[in-house]
């Protein structure tokens, strides 16, 4: 009885290290700065498809308010692996949404198709949203890449 059951918990074992099992899509997040009056609130932070998975189109998409019209912004993305900075990228906000962006609900969305060769792991992500030198808003989330594409698990 025994050795019948190492194998079924070796399987569970390793498809929990392998592959995030939540299918939720609102991720966690965090402001960069918990004390800061952010012009920009942020209240969601979608990710489509959740799991994030390798060589696919993952979509981050943030719900956010401002009481103030936002006329011209850059929007930085910084990735880091673990601890290591591996990526950035700047958006221009008017070229990304309709500029000016009215007091009220907004969305921006970002789409990026991560490479095959993404090593699996944990990644932290940090999204700044810059006026000129002004910060309106600065969050942070964590999200992990599994071993294994979700579509492939039916193979092992």
């Amino acid at each position: 009885m025994v050795l019948q059951m190492k194998p079924l918990f070796a399987l569970l074992f390793a498809l929990c290290l392998l592959v995030p099992l939540t299918s939720a899509k609102s991720s966690a997040f965090q402001y960069c700065n918990k004390k800061a009056d952010y012009a920009v609130k942020v209240s969601e932070l979608d990710i489509d498809p959740y799991p994030i998975s390798r060589g696919k189109t993952t979509t981050f998409a943030i719900s956010a308010s401002t009481d103030e019209v936002i006329s011209s912004g850059k929007l930085k993305i910084e990735v880091s692996y673990f601890i290591f900075h591996v990526y950035t990228e700047e958006y221009d906000l008017c070229k990304e949404t309709s500029c000016p962006v009215s007091v009220g609900d907004f969305v921006f969305s970002s789409s990026q198709e991560l490479p095959g060769i993404t090593p699996p792991g944990n990644y932290n992500l940090k999204m700044t949203l810059m006026d000129g030198k002004k910060q309106l808003t600065c969050i942070t989330f964590d999200f992990s890449i599994g071993f294994i594409a979700p579509e492939n698990l039916a193979d092992i």
